[in-house]
């Protein structure tokens, strides 16, 4: 893993700036998509912008970054392709990799310590995914997510 994309919310930005110094130490790349301080913002642009970073394939892996990181995965999972995961303990950050071939890591800023997250973020990256099994389950996850964009709920306004 060379290049992760980051982003988040007011609330996740310190933790945000923290998780860059870290990954630049280690020597990895890190794309920002920001917020730039902890002025409030909304984090659907945010984490979308990081999840298609990851789509696309100009990252391998992204994090995003909240209070609770609800919200953030949810953003980031709108994007298809994204298995982002909800991740702030030791057990969901490694079984989300394992298991789930997770591509996009949330946390929640407000929810665990500093050294925490830091542990989390590095198990997340540290762990490879192990197929087998899984890899059945994510096909049909994909399965489900190509159902459902074939089914252009584009006119749901209208309901």
């Amino acid at each position: 893993m060379s290049r992760i994309a980051i982003g988040s919310d007011h609330a996740g930005f310190l933790l945000k700036e923290h998780f860059i110094e870290v990954l630049k130490g280690a020597g990895l790349e890190v794309i920002d998509h920001g917020t730039h301080s902890t002025e409030s913002v909304d984090y659907p642009p945010i984490c979308s912008a990081v999840a298609r970073t990851v789509r696309d394939g100009r990252a391998e892996v992204g994090v995003v970054l909240g209070g609770s990181g609800q919200g953030e995965q949810l953003a980031a999972n709108k994007v298809h392709g994204v298995r982002a995961a909800l991740c702030n303990d030791l057990f969901t950050a490694r079984l989300a990799r394992q298991h789930n071939d997770a591509n996009v890591l949330s946390i929640g800023a407000r929810v665990v310590g500093i050294e925490l997250a830091e542990e989390i973020l590095m198990t997340f990256l540290g762990t490879e995914f192990e197929g087998g099994r899984h890899q059945r389950r994510i096909d049909q996850l994909m399965a489900i997510e190509r159902a459902e964009a074939d089914l252009g709920f584009a006119s749901d306004s209208a309901h």
